[in-house]
């Protein structure tokens, strides 16, 4: 009797049904709708993790029906199984059952686009060949239908081995039901048959096989077919039985026979299009049923200037989005945050446990949540672009200009993420396949200027730069535009440098396949958007809310008893004195000069006087020193370091801030908040890598500390060099 477990069903629903009965890899050309379908499938019931030793995500979820449970694996996309990027090595690893800690799928869901199936048929004859149970799902049949395609079901199904086709609409659930009915019997039912796409790869498999079959080597018949035409093992990060050296020779004499002096790729291609054209001869036809209107809007939108206007009023509203019509979302939660920290202060007596409750542990979610706005935006709207198939245009537009700086057009969507948060933009990085690439993304990623760099800006613009009009612009509006191209000067020119050094190489072609305009789901989307979430809470939020805490303990160790007994004195001697609104003014006073006192003797404090000949040449006093020592861990806490630094206290205003600045001066009288040392300070903070969430996930995504300790010592020499001259020069 089959064993039974409680799991989720798709619908919310806790029920009882039967393990699953096996594994299913779902498995398509990338924007095909595989997600979408996988989402609709699976519903709540998927979990996100990592491969082990590999950046690349596995989406795995149970899809049931009935009492019928499968499981799901979501693989990234490819178009064939000769993997090119370590997302379609994962992928083509995992249907040879080479990746350790995952199963090798007992049958594949193939998810073909409709509106491309010419192209899709290159990837199913492959993953027919592979010999285990398959069916297919035609997904977009509706824009099928609208363009005036007509495919034969019956006879697709017939040409491809009798493999079950079903058409789908993923965006609205339309014949997935059938479809998952269908997993119910599918891993009890036979392979495909022969389809004979390329009989004579066919012969050459049949006469290596005794060598390298299951019994010799350990190679299955596809995995034979890939050694033929690559020349090598399936990917080489995964764990594949090793050519024996008596198949050296005749693996040589059948790709001679069958490629001669061509390449292996092209011939390979040839052969499989051919099928592919035949098929479709047989199974599609065309009446032109497609609105002239929408036609015409298309082809619009697809010639260049038209197509680069929308990408600039597109890239302006996401703009606007994440940095306007997040901010309202930002102060609800720094509200709350604080009403909670102070709620907390209240209840507590004054001590360490308070401080440690409001300052440390409260304060360090706050500094977690508070970017969840921004980052909830940004991710809808790259979802929404990539879901309606205009990310994907984004990207072909934007193409030659990114080469000119040694990059491609897929690098454009992450370092647009970077505006708002690089933690995001660098896992981003992900749909880069060429590696040179998306390491040289992620050095540049960390010099746009992000969310957390704003209030330091805002902070020293409104201090020290007059709010003078100059033609059209504002002066203050200006030096902050400024501060965003030098920004992306300082990416620009990282990424030129690497892919000239230590990233050089020959530039890899950007194969991109325009898919058609389509409805985006809403319920995919939420998915989606709730899945990101949960990265970043686990993956950055995590390392903030750490970081946080530690900065927390260095500003509050060690304690001072003279500065407590001076606190607690003068509170006790104002009480005598005043009443009323004084009296809490005095207060508020004592207590921000006994917090300044306090932080001066602290780690932290000492920490600054200790460096502070380091930074002296740049116009810093320790206490400049301390705040930006406080930066380095998460640049978002440096105001209010300033705040309680210069006895204004944590949650002060730019304006009482500023006005503390503007009076601050060294042992000798001198002013230490000049012009040249302002400027140099703002470009070191557009320059100067001061996260410590962006290290931890650059990390994670290169699995190598090299690159985030390269990028933290590049950033910060460069960031302290512009700082020292700008200073000198304007000094002078």
């Amino acid at each position: 009797m089959a064993s039974r477990a409680e799991v989720t069903l798709p619908a919310g629903r806790i029920g009882v049904v039967r393990r699953a009965a096996g594994t299913i890899a779902v498995v398509g050309n990338p924007n095909c709708g595989k997600s979408s379908l996988f989402n609709h499938l699976t519903g709540m019931s998927q979990r996100t993790a990592n491969y082990p030793g590999v950046t690349v995500e596995r989406r795995m979820g149970r899809a049931t029906v009935g009492e019928t449970a499968v499981d799901l694996i979501d693989l990234p996309g490819t178009y064939s199984l000769s993997p090119g990027s370590m997302d379609e090595r994962i992928a083509v690893g995992v249907l040879f059952g080479r990746v350790p800690g995952t199963p090798k799928p007992d049958a594949i869901l193939a998810v073909v686009d409709s509106t491309r199936l010419y192209q899709g048929l290159f990837l199913v004859q492959q993953l027919v060949e592979l010999g285990r149970p398959v069916v297919i799902a035609l997904t977009m049949s509706d824009a099928a239908e609208r363009d005036g395609l007509k495919i034969d079901i019956p006879r697709l199904a017939h040409l491809l081995g009798d493999v079950p086709v079903f058409p789908v609409v993923a965006t609205t659930g339309r014949g997935v039901k059938k479809l998952a009915e269908s997993f119910a019997g599918l891993l009890d039912t036979k392979p495909p048959g022969s389809i004979s796409a390329w009989p004579e790869l066919q012969r050459a498999v049949d006469e290596l096989e005794p060598m390298l079959g299951p019994k010799a080597a350990g190679f299955e018949r596809a995995e034979i077919e890939r050694f033929i035409v690559e020349g090598e093992t399936v990917p080489e990060t995964f764990s594949a039985p090793v050519l024996p050296p008596e198949a050296e020779a005749p693996l040589e004499s059948v790709r001679e026979r069958l490629f001669g002096d061509e390449p292996p790729f092209a011939v390979e291609a040839r052969q499989r299009y051919r099928w592919a054209r035949e098929v479709l001869a047989e199974v599609q036809t065309t009446s032109s049923v497609v609105s002239r209107r929408s036609a015409a809007l298309i082809h619009w939108i697809n010639q260049p200037w038209p197509s680069t206007v929308l990408f600039v009023l597109t890239m302006a509203v996401v703009f606007q989005a994440v940095f306007a019509w997040a901010t309202p979302f930002m102060d609800l939660i720094d509200a709350g945050m604080g009403a909670a920290g102070a709620a907390t202060a209240a209840i507590l007596p004054d001590g360490l446990l308070a401080s440690f409750v409001a300052d440390g542990i409260i304060a360090g979610v706050g500094s977690v949540i508070i970017f969840l706005p921004q980052i909830l935006i940004l991710f809808l709207f790259i979802i929404l672009m990539e879901d309606t198939g205009y990310l994907a245009r984004a990207a072909f537009l934007v193409d030659r200009a990114m080469r000119s700086i040694g990059l491609s057009g897929q690098s454009v969507i992450p370092l647009l993420s970077s505006f708002a948060c690089a933690v995001p933009s660098i896992m981003a990085t992900r749909v880069i396949p060429n590696r040179r690439d998306r390491i040289a993304t992620i050095m540049a990623s960390p010099f746009m200027t992000c969310s957390a760099r704003l209030p330091v800006y805002a902070l020293l613009i409104a201090a020290f730069v007059p709010s003078r009009e100059f033609l059209i612009f504002n002066l203050q509006g200006a030096v902050l535009f400024g501060l965003y191209v030098i920004g992306i000067v300082g990416g620009v020119a990282t990424a030129l440098v690497l892919k000239h050094s230590a990233l050089r190489g020959a530039a890899p072609p950007f194969i991109l396949a325009l898919p058609e305009f389509r409805l985006p789901n809403l319920r995919t989307v939420a998915l989606k958007l709730l899945d990101r979430v949960r990265i970043f809470l686990r993956r950055a939020g995590t390392v903030i809310f750490v970081v946080a805490v530690i900065v927390w303990a260095l500003a509050y160790f060690p304690r001072s008893d003279a500065v407590e007994a001076d606190r607690v004195a003068a509170r006790a001697q104002a009480a005598v004195t005043l009443e009323g609104a004084e009296l809490e003014t005095a207060f508020e006073t004592i207590d921000n000069e006994a917090a300044a006192a306090h932080l001066a003797q602290s780690w932290l404090g000492r920490a600054g006087q200790w460096v502070e000949p380091v930074f002296e040449p740049l116009g810093w006093d320790w206490r400049v020193s301390a705040a930006v020592i406080a930066g380095f861990p998460a640049r978002e806490v440096v105001v209010a370091v300033l705040g309680t630094i210069y006895a204004v206290g944590g949650e002060a205003d730019e304006a009482s801030l500023a006005e503390r600045l503007t009076s601050a001066t060294w042992p000798d009288g001198r002013t230490v908040f000049t012009l040249p040392m302002v400027l140099g300070l703002l470009v070191f903070y557009a320059w100067c890598l001061q996260c410590a969430a962006t290290l931890a996930v650059i990390r994670r995504e290169t699995n190598s500390w090299r690159w985030p300790v390269f990028a933290w010592a590049y950033m910060t020499v460069l960031g302290y060099t512009a700082a020292l001259l700008i200073y000198q020069i304007g000094s002078a």
